[in-house]
């Protein structure tokens, strides 16, 4: 299956159009009329590249790129400079990131695969949840979802909509159950059916960590009763609209769960999606997937040479 086909770079594309206007937009402004690089240009471009949330880390490396490239040099044209600095913006990106998760079709390493979403309330959990579930049915693996956001009201008829979307089971108790439960309940079925993937949805509160902190905890106390190595994954869903303060939020959770890997959604509504290339250096943690729409195909695996592809370059493929 591949999932960074012909239609799914133009989808990636399209979710985003936003930050790869702004800093299209911007960049050809600072290059306007110049052939060279000097202070006031070097300066705009840190700005440039900070505001896009591409991080401050990568951000002096790019500027340290390019300075070293424009060493006493004088470009023929701005488009001639405005490409180069494209150039070293890509490479710097494509060559600072990990490899990318395999596809959803490829091999699991343990049956049941037992996978926990956490992330607080509204960042695009839920819909994470069913986005990954729809995935690992199209690649013809039988997929659970376990409802053990207990917490909030309507949470699961709210989950049980997106899974009718994607056309997975969903096993639940309604608000004020004991999550661990729905999760006993949940792998246990997996187990006697033969199911491939157990997508386990949490609470997204952080006002009360040490309650979080135990819920969790306990969650995963009672999956191993089942299986031993469960969860194989943690995966936290981060909101990208909100930029810097997704980082914060990933230091929060990372102190009590051991997350394995970041899933980013929203990104077609903002004009930051640079975060996605600075939170992993940040974090120390992979981006595995990315969500660019609100349709239940909107999220992919995170290659970073298509996300970088598709942020810098136009349309028609050639370099902006």
């Amino acid at each position: 299956m591949g999932f960074f086909d012909k239609f799914g770079l133009s989808r990636l594309k399209e979710g985003l159009t936003k930050t790869r206007d702004t800093l299209k937009d911007k960049l050809a402004f600072v290059t306007k009329g110049k052939t060279e690089v000097d202070d006031e240009f070097l300066e705009e471009l840190e700005n440039i590249l900070v505001a896009a949330d591409v991080g401050v880390e990568t951000t002096l490396d790019i500027v340290d790129a390019v300075t070293e490239r424009s060493k006493g040099k004088t470009y023929r044209s701005e488009e001639e400079l405005n490409a180069m600095v494209m150039e070293e913006i890509r490479k710097l990106l494509v060559e600072s990131g990990r490899e990318h998760p395999v596809d959803f079709d490829a091999p699991l390493s343990a049956k049941p695969y037992v996978i926990m979403i956490v992330g607080v309330n509204g960042a695009g959990k839920t819909t994470s949840v069913a986005k990954l579930a729809r995935n690992y049915d199209r690649a013809s693996k039988k997929v659970v979802i376990a409802a053990a956001d207990t917490f909030r009201a309507a949470a699961y008829e709210q989950l049980k909509i997106w899974a009718d979307r994607a056309g997975v089971p969903i096993i639940g108790q309604g608000q004020g159950a004991d999550p661990a439960s729905v999760v006993f309940d949940s792998v246990s079925s997996a187990v006697s059916k033969g199911t491939d993937v157990v997508l386990v949805d949490t609470a997204g509160r952080l006002h009360n960590k040490s309650h979080l902190m135990e819920e969790l905890a306990k969650i995963m106390r009672v999956a191993k009763k089942k299986i031993p190595e469960a969860p194989h994954e943690v995966l936290l869903v981060l909101d990208g609209t909100t930029g810097q303060n997704a980082v914060q939020q990933a230091r929060e959770f990372t102190k009590f769960v051991n997350v394995t890997g970041l899933i980013m959604t929203k990104l077609d509504g903002t004009s930051k999606g640079g975060i996605v290339l600075s939170i992993s250096r940040e974090l120390n943690l992979p981006v595995k997937y990315i969500g660019v729409g609100e349709k239940i195909d909107d999220l992919q695996l995170f290659d970073r040479s298509s996300f970088v592809e598709a942020l810098l370059e136009k349309e028609n493929g050639k370099e902006g």
